[in-house]
């Protein structure tokens, strides 16, 4: 089982929408925490239809971590992405990103608490962590996971504050995990010079499909015969297929 973060340098290169992409059709069990210090925007978008009243998620999992009770509230503090399989999950994030300054201290304890979800209950996590380069980013997420991908579209204004965080963090040596690239649309590159160019492998490729990203964006009915989907399918098979056989090579 496998902890994903998914971030970016700057922007809206689509870190949330690929991630609830990843969640819907992630091959097994899969828990997508919104862990963007801006806010969470799940809830609001994608979930509207459910009108949920903000009493559960990330600060009230935070809350509970401090009490030593994380386990025993950890699934009153989610929402069921597809009901009513509760196989595909969300940890809503902050409603308020004034809340964000009260994350910083505590998103080693979350860091903790993630990796233990797999090693113990065999549940991936998915992280969105917005973008690395705001205040209070969840950077003990990223030095603590498996496996982090920095969402880029194939564009120069997008791959140039990408590769200045993507040089941060291979300086840093990623502590966690391994470091690569889910590409998103179409642009100037393929994924050879995307590589080349970054210095660190593509792992995953999502095409554009505005269709699909509206009703993940705003709600509807996901349809998983759309492009969107089935690449976000074959994606998640590959990479948690890989870290499962890096996990075994340990």
């Amino acid at each position: 089982m496998v902890v994903v973060c998914l971030a970016s340098a700057k922007g809206s290169p689509g870190v949330t929408t690929s991630g609830l992409a990843l969640a819907l059709t992630w091959p097994g069990p899969v828990v997508l925490a919104e862990c963007d210090p801006s806010g969470g925007s799940v809830a609001a978008g994608y979930l509207q239809h459910l009108e949920l009243d903000g009493g559960r998620g990330l600060m009230q999992l935070i809350v509970a971590e401090l009490r030593g009770q994380a386990r025993e509230q950890f699934w009153s503090q989610l929402v069921d992405l597809d009901p009513p399989d509760r196989r595909r999950l969300l940890l809503p994030g902050i409603a308020n990103p004034n809340q964000a300054v009260s994350l910083d201290p505590n998103w080693y304890r979350l860091a903790s608490f993630f990796a233990s979800l797999r090693q113990d209950i065999g549940l991936d996590v998915i992280v969105d962590c917005g973008r690395l380069v705001a205040p209070h980013a969840p950077w003990p997420l990223v030095h603590q996971a498996d496996l982090t991908l920095i969402v880029v579209r194939p564009v120069l204004a997008s791959l140039l504050p990408a590769r200045a965080l993507v040089q941060t963090l291979l300086a840093d040596t990623v502590p966690g995990g391994q470091l690569g690239l889910l590409v998103v649309g179409d642009g100037d590159y393929d994924d050879r010079i995307v590589s080349w160019h970054m210095e660190v492998p593509v792992m995953a490729r999502l095409p554009s499909d505005e269709r699909s990203a509206r009703v993940l964006t705003h709600g509807g009915t996901v349809k998983t015969r759309q492009p969107l989907l089935r690449a976000a399918a074959a994606a998640g098979s590959t990479v948690a297929g890989r870290q499962e056989v890096e996990h075994a090579d340990v």
